[in-house]
């Protein structure tokens, strides 16, 4: 006499015996008869399965079960990525015009809802210098761009500069200040010089 406990099926309970033979499957005991997918219930034993929070699922059904990329539309099977409303490949994740991949890189979206790498976003949106035409954007390394604006105009502080003889003008020091005249800049020297021209013609 055999003290071996017979083995059960966890889904009907029914010992396994050669007239109903079992298969071992997730830890668990199952009559081949019973082992099936929980979606559509076929058989599953000798096949290619998935389990999905201890649930047997077969090829169709795993794949159907899985969250879509919005951008490519396939099932998504390994890792994801949630964005902008939206659930993503990691690779399919990219900027809409340089096309980087964004997985853990800083991005932006735009006012039409695109996304968009930094540099892409600055390139495209950031305010022109009135003088080079070049955006204003934050140096390597820094968070936070600055800009001068004059006479309603943007520019970059290097760009800031008198049109006659070049001066850097900055409001924060004395003598150093913009006296436009007709929208071009100048400082007050050039100004004064300017004004005795315009003067005496």
């Amino acid at each position: 006499m055999s003290d071996e406990q017979p083995d059960i099926c966890s889904v009907c309970n029914e010992e396994v015996t050669n007239e109903r033979p079992g298969c071992t499957a997730m830890e668990r005991i199952y009559h081949v008869a019973c082992f099936k997918c929980k979606k559509c219930g076929n058989q599953l034993a000798g096949s290619s399965f998935y389990n999905v929070d201890n649930e047997a699922l077969c090829e169709a059904d795993y794949q159907a079960s899985l969250e879509r990329c919005t951008k490519c539309g396939q099932s998504i099977a390994d890792r994801l990525l949630r964005a902008c409303g939206g659930t993503f490949h990691t690779s399919c994740f990219t900027c809409s015009v340089c096309d980087v991949c964004l997985d853990g890189v800083p991005f932006t979206v735009d006012p039409e809802n695109h996304v968009h790498c930094v540099p892409c976003y600055h390139q495209r949106y950031a305010p022109r210098c009135a003088v080079c035409t070049a955006p204003i954007v934050p140096r390597e390394g820094e968070k936070e761009s600055v800009r001068v604006v004059a006479m309603e105009k943007s520019f970059h502080p290097e760009c800031y500069r008198c049109e006659d003889c070049g001066l850097q003008l900055s409001s924060k020091i004395e003598g150093q200040g913009c006296y436009p005249i007709d929208q071009h800049l100048l400082c007050r020297t050039c100004n004064s010089n300017r004004l005795r021209l315009l003067s005496s013609t």
